[in-house]
């Protein structure tokens, strides 16, 4: 019995494992439409590489590429969110599934209007420089600029968080920040003035601005259209949609069928309001026209690739056939309110409950005993009928149909919801027409992403003889791992756009100063300096300018003195005045050595040799040790060379040189320069004053008057006033030169 116990436990877990494994290969409920056209937009599905021209109404999925040409742009719709594409964009969908919108560009512009964000869900785009999270509901603004190597994104409502450069920072509502790959701290500003692509996005939110009809779920993609090609009206089997269109009008009749996996055999819709009616709900033929019932108001719609029933059979004329050749016809009729949809391609029995039950107002919904013969089908004397050559190969139904007799209708058999076709090339293309592709500089871009990006696609060709055995059916998700575990070695997929993943452990939180504005658009920015090889923080970068500009200020010597003297108290007090005035010069160029060492050192290079005759001048009143204090003022007054005196400071930190050298152009008085350049580099300094100590000491004892003159800094002042001895200096240089 305990065995007996065992095994069902085990069984039941298999049986809700499996359960699970099965709902997480089931396809997304949801699809990107292509909703608007203008201009030469190409499109590049993600298994085949090759641009061709864009189907309106075709609906986008993970590893599909637009690009919108010179003066092109296209409008995409996932439910009630709008993606809107610029001239000179390439655009694709790294990642759609039910939870995660993951889409990027690596050149032009793009706009989003996010109007609903369910509970987990995330909606991101990669760019070359960042990943942008959108956080809220609101409207969004991202551009990128690929002779810049930049981005901008701009927040009219909402809020997103930016992760570039190692770092992460917010932007909020009316704001505008620009960031780039060099290093460098975003430059958030209020926001920019608007611009043609603006106009554009304004009037597709007037159009976009209408409220979903009460009878439709506005999660549906395609709602919008709804009101303005049609009327409602309430019937026994709840509301029904009337399009206004020609007499003898049939649905699914205007469109051609596309290969679109994982859902496999699609229907593309040619009318401007083609979607909804066509991927939801259901149709009936009643008062002498057909009429769309789009089922029950669900929070979560589930999308199909076409709500029909196919039919064959040795009468009807339909026979397998592998990539379109041969004879047959492929035929199809709309399923009615009340039938089910069985997928043709791998689902769980939860994914056909809710395909079923969000598309009808059927809520009992038999997912065990399928038998599509059985059923009693109201819309079968509505059959539309091609060439399977014609089916396979994407041809406009409404050119290539044939006609259906009575007879004919009778004997068709229902045999489900995919013909037995096998696709081809054309297939997955729907368009044979080669269209502009992006340019290679552009096509080959990397961007970067946040969120891990999904295995990449495997190659239509590699698929193609599994399809071939099993026509009309994608090719189940074990088996697509292992083909494209094959493909990786064997035949790759299409280089594209590269994505690559930020190591989100090393990015750090920072708060962006934020500047009135109204921020520049690209034409009007230069590029940000790179930051150098061995600076860190992008704050460096920007100390740079700022002390450049204070050294330009600097002319009135006392009264700038005393402020620097403030920042940096023990190098001030032993600095003269007119030295001070020079020194916060120093110090702000100390903080970036880097950048201002090499100027530094051509001139300290002439103070050097000028310094000979200084120190012969100096040595007669350091001679004189009660009074040297008061000569010695004098001689530095009266010869700026001898300011160039502060060289014993650099033979006690030769590194620092470069910091003294600054101080030797700005002030005669040396010793008040080197004193501060010491405080400033303490490291190279202490080492220097180790390795001199007999000098410093016998410069201690010749500048008493220097120390009532710098009474806080004595300590570190007299070793370097009691350098100026022009006979121990010369010690010392030569004891360097040696």
């Amino acid at each position: 019995m305990k065995h007996l116990l065992c095994w069902a436990s085990a069984l039941a877990v298999l049986v809700v494992a499996s359960g699970v494994a099965a709902a997480q290969d089931d396809p997304p409920s949801r699809v990107a439409r292509i909703a608007y056209l203008n201009g030469p937009v190409s499109f590049e599905p993600a298994s085949v590489d090759q641009w061709t021209d864009a189907s309106l109404n075709y609906p986008l999925t993970t590893g599909d590429n637009l690009y919108a040409d010179n003066g092109a742009r296209a409008v995409l719709r996932i439910g009630q969110n709008s993606i809107r594409l610029n001239s000179g964009t390439n655009f694709q969908f790294v990642n759609l599934s039910d939870n995660i919108v993951q889409t990027s560009i690596n050149a032009g512009d793009l706009s989003l209007r996010l109007r609903r964000l369910f509970d987990g869900e995330s909606w991101e785009v990669d760019t070359p420089n960042g990943a942008i999270t959108l956080l809220r509901t609101g409207e969004y603004r991202i551009d990128t600029d690929s002779s810049r190597n930049a981005t901008m994104v701009t927040v009219r409502s909402g809020d997103i968080e930016v992760t570039a450069n190692n770092q992460s920072f917010p932007v909020h509502s009316g704001q505008t920040a620009y960031f780039d790959s060099s290093g460098n701290p975003p430059d958030v500003q209020a926001l920019y003035q608007p611009d043609d692509f603006d106009s554009f996005i304004s009037s597709r939110d007037r159009m976009e601005d209408v409220p979903p009809p009460q009878y439709v779920s506005p999660d549906m993609v395609g709602y919008e259209d709804l009101n303005a090609n049609g009327d409602w009206r309430n019937t026994p089997d709840g509301p029904m949609w009337t399009p206004r269109v020609a007499a003898g009008w049939t649905p699914y009749h205007d469109g051609h069928w596309a290969w679109v996996e994982p859902w496999g055999w699609t229907w593309v819709d040619d009318e401007p309001w083609g979607f909804a009616p066509f991927h939801y709900g259901r149709w009936a033929y009643a008062d002498n026209r057909w009429g769309w019932y789009p089922g029950a108001i669900s929070a979560r719609v589930y999308y199909a690739p076409a709500l029909v029933a196919f039919v064959g059979g040795g009468g009807f004329g339909v026979s397998i056939s592998v990539g379109g050749g041969g004879g047959g016809l492929v035929g199809w009729f709309p399923l009615g309110p009340r039938e089910p949809y069985y997928p043709s391609y791998h689902v769980s029995e939860r994914y056909v409950r809710q395909v079923n039950v969000t598309n009808t107002r059927i809520t009992n919904i038999d997912v065990t005993n399928i038998n599509v013969t059985n059923i009693n089908y109201v819309n079968r004397s509505a059959i539309v009928a091609v060439p399977q050559n014609s089916f396979a190969s994407a041809q406009p139904v409404q050119r290539a149909a044939v006609r259906v007799d009575a007879n004919q209708m009778r004997q068709a058999q229902v045999i489900g919801a995919a013909p037995r076709v096998a696709p081809q090339r054309e297939s997955v293309l729907a368009n044979s027409r080669r269209a502009a592709a992006p340019p290679t500089a552009l096509a080959n871009r990397p961007v970067v992403a946040k969120l891990a990006p999904p295995p990449r696609p495997v190659p239509f060709s590699v698929k193609q003889q599994v399809l071939q055995q099993h026509p009309g059916t994608p090719v189940a998700p074990a088996e697509l791992q292992t083909l494209r575990t094959q493909a990786g070695r064997q035949n790759p997929a299409p280089e594209r756009m590269r994505v690559q993943p930020i190591n989100t452990t090393q990015v750090h939180p920072v708060t962006p100063t934020v500047r009135p504005g109204p921020a520049p658009a690209f034409s009007q920015r230069t590029p940000q300096p790179q930051s150098g090889p061995g600076q860190a923080p992008n704050q460096k970068a920007n100390t740079q300018p700022v002390p450049a500009a204070r050294s330009q200020t600097p002319p009135p010597a006392p009264e700038n003195a005393q402020p620097l003297v403030r920042p940096g108290p023990p190098p001030r007090e032993q600095q003269t005045q007119p030295p001070l005035r020079q020194a916060p010069l120093v110090r702000e160029q100390v903080q970036p050595p880097a950048p201002q060492a090499p100027p530094v050192r051509e001139q300290a290079q002439p103070s050097m040799r000028q310094e000979p005759p200084v120190r012969e001048q100096g040595q007669r009143p350091l001679g004189q040790t009660p009074p040297p204090p008061a000569q010695v003022q004098p001689p530095v007054r009266q010869a700026p060379p001898p300011g160039e005196q502060v060289q014993p400071q650099v033979r006690q930190a030769p590194p620092p040189r470069e910091q003294v050298q600054p101080q030797v152009r700005q002030g005669p008085p040396p010793r008040e320069q080197v004193q501060p350049q010491v405080r400033q580099a303490p490291p190279p300094r202490e080492p220097a004053m180790r390795q001199a100590p007999p000098p410093a000491v016998k410069e201690q004892r010749a500048e008493p008057p220097i120390r009532e003159q710098a009474p806080p800094a004595r300590s570190q002042a007299q070793p370097q006033r009691q350098a100026p001895p022009p006979n121990k200096e010369e010690k010392k240089q030569e004891n360097k030169k040696e």
